[in-house]
C-alpha cells in the first residue's frame, strides 16, 4: 500500500455500490416522502370533510325536531257552534247600553248552545266535561262579535269557536287515544264526543291568528307571542339609538384622534375583554345601577335596552374600527392635502367609506341582543305580561324571555307554541344576518 509522508497508509473513500447512483437514492426518498405526506393531507380533508358533514347533520337535526313540533302551532281546531243570542241574557232591558251587553254572562249562552248539540248530555260531572272541550276564549269570540254588532241581539247565528288546548292536540294526533284513560288529559267521553262533532262535520282546521295577535296567556290556545315582540322592538330601538351613535364616536375616538399610549392601550385591552363577559355580568350590573341605584321600572324595555347597549357596544366598536382601518391611508391624505380639517375629512371621507362595515357590525351586534336572555331575566323581564306593552316604561317581556316562559310550562300545547317562538325568532335572525350580508356586498368596496 502507498504511504504518506507521515508514513501512514492512505485509506481512500469507498466506492458507491454499483448500480444505485445516489441521486436515485435521494429520488426515491423524495417520493416516499411525497407518498406519506399526500396520504396525511388526504387524512386530514377527511377529517376536515367529516366535522362539516357532522355539523350539517346536528344542525338539520335541530332545524328538523323545532319545524316538527312547532309546525302545527301556526294551526289551530275550531268548532262550529251555532249560538242563541237570547235579549233576555245579553240585553235585558233593551237599552243597548255598551257597558250592559259587555258584562253579559256569555258563557251561559255557549253552554246552552252546547246542551242543544249534546242533549244526551244530562249528569253534572259529563256537563263539565263537555264543556272543557271548549276555550275561554269562545266567550270573549261572542262578546266582541255582539259588541261589534248589536243588531244581532235574538239572533241564531253559526260561528267558529276555539276548542282546549287538549282538544287541539288530541285533533293534531299530539294525544294517543290507544293509552288508558289516567294516562292522558282528555277522558273516554270527550273522545268520544269530539268523533262525533268530526263525524258531523263540525270540526275545522284554522290559521292561528291568535298566536301573532295576542300576548302571553295562561290558557296555550289564548297565548300569543305579539307582546313579545312589540317589547323586543322596544328594548332593540332603545339598543340601537344608545349603541350605534356612542360606538361609532368611540371607535372614530380611538382610531382617529386617541395618542398611542399606556391608556389608551389600557381602554383597547377593556373593550376587547368586555367583548367575552358573560352576558348575565351586564344583568347584574344592570339590576344593581339601573333599578336599585336609578330606580327605574323592572321589565320595562327601556332598562333591558340599557342593558343590552352595554352588552353590544364592545361588539360596535371592534367592528367600526376595523371598518375605519379599512379605508386607506390615501383617502385621508388626499382629503387633507385638497385643505379639508381632520373632521372634514373624518365626516366626509371616511365615514360614509366605513359605514356599510360599521352598519354590518351593528346589525350583527342586535341581531346577538335579540337572542339574549339571561341579561333580562335579572332585570324582572320575566314576569308574566298579559297585555301588550305600548311604551318602552310598560312592563313588557321579549321573544327569547317568551320562549324561556313557555318551555317551563307542563302542557303539551305550550311546547308546540315554544317551538314555533324559536321558529320566528330563528326567522328574525336569519333576515339580520341576510341584511348584514347583502349590506356588506353591496356596499363594500375593493382597494
Amino acid at each position: 500500500m502507498p504511504r504518506t509522508l507521515c508514513g501512514r497508509l492512505d485509506h481512500a473513500s469507498p466506492a458507491p455500490p454499483r448500480g444505485r447512483p445516489m441521486a436515485q437514492n435521494t429520488t426515491e426518498i423524495v417520493r416516499a416522502g411525497l407518498a406519506r405526506r399526500y396520504a396525511q393531507e388526504r387524512r386530514f380533508r377527511a377529517c376536515g370533510l367529516g366535522a362539516i358533514l357532522m355539523a350539517l347533520v346536528m344542525l338539520m337535526t335541530l332545524f328538523v325536531t323545532i319545524f316538527s313540533e312547532g309546525f302545527s302551532a301556526f294551526w289551530t281546531t275550531e268548532m262550529e257552534l251555532e249560538v242563541t243570542l237570547y235579549p233576555q241574557d245579553i240585553d235585558p232591558q233593551g237599552t243597548r247600553d255598551f257597558q250592559a251587553i259587555s258584562n253579559a254572562n256569555y258563557r251561559k249562552l255557549i253552554t246552552q248552545a252546547m246542551g242543544d248539540l249534546f242533549p244526551d248530555v244530562t249528569g253534572r260531572q259529563e256537563k263539565r266535561e263537555l264543556m272543557a272541550m271548549i276555550s275561554e276564549g269562545a266567550t270573549y269570540r261572542v262578546r266582541e262579535m255582539v259588541l261589534d254588532s248589536p243588531t244581532l241581539i235574538g239572533d241564531r247565528i253559526t260561528m267558529r269557536i276555539p276548542v282546549s288546548a287538549d282538544i287541539d292536540m288530541l285533533a293534531k294526533g299530539r294525544i294517543k287515544t290507544d293509552v288508558q284513560e289516567s294516562n292522558r288529559r282528555v277522558s273516554d267521553n270527550q273522545i268520544a264526543w269530539f268523533e262525533r262533532l268530526k263525524s258531523r262535520g263540525l270540526i275545522h282546521s284554522a290559521f292561528n291568528s291568535t298566536l301573532f295577535s295576542a300576548a302571553d296567556s295562561r290558557q296555550p290556545e289564548l297565548a300569543g307571542i305579539w307582546g313579545a315582540l312589540v317589547g323586543s322592538f322596544y328594548t332593540l330601538v332603545v339598543t340601537l339609538t344608545l349603541s350605534f351613535p356612542i360606538g361609532v364616536a368611540a371607535a372614530v375616538y380611538l382610531e382617529e384622534y386617541a395618542p398611542r399610549n399606556w391608556f389608551t392601550d389600557l381602554i383597547e385591552v377593556n373593550i376587547n375583554n368586555l367583548a367575552a363577559v358573560p352576558s348575565i355580568v351586564f344583568g347584574l350590573l344592570g339590576l344593581a345601577v339601573y333599578i336599585n341605584m336609578f330606580g327605574l321600572p323592572r321589565s320595562a324595555p327601556l332598562v333591558g335596552g340599557l342593558v343590552l347597549t352595554l352588552m353590544t357596544l364592545p361588539i360596535i366598536i371592534i367592528a367600526s374600527r376595523a371598518a375605519l382601518k379599512s379605508v386607506p391611508p390615501s383617502i385621508r391624505e388626499a382629503a387633507l392635502g385638497v385643505g379639508a380639517s381632520k373632521m372634514q375629512m373624518i365626516i366626509h371621507h371616511v365615514l360614509p367609506l366605513a359605514m356599510p362595515g360599521m352598519l354590518t357590525g351593528t346589525i350583527i351586534g342586535m341581531a346577538h341582543a335579540l337572542g339574549e336572555t339571561a341579561p333580562l331575566l335579572m332585570i324582572g323581564m320575566v314576569a308574566f305580561v298579559a297585555d301588550v306593552p305600548t311604551s318602552p316604561l310598560t312592563p313588557s317581556t321579549v321573544l327569547p324571555v317568551q320562549i324561556f316562559l313557555w318551555a317551563d310550562s307542563p302542557e303539551r300545547a305550550f311546547v308546540e307554541r315554544t317551538s314555533a317562538a324559536i321558529i320566528v325568532l330563528l326567522g328574525f335572525l336569519i333576515l339580520m344576518n341576510a341584511g348584514a350580508v347583502i349590506l356588506r356586498k353591496k356596499f363594500e368596496k375593493k382597494w
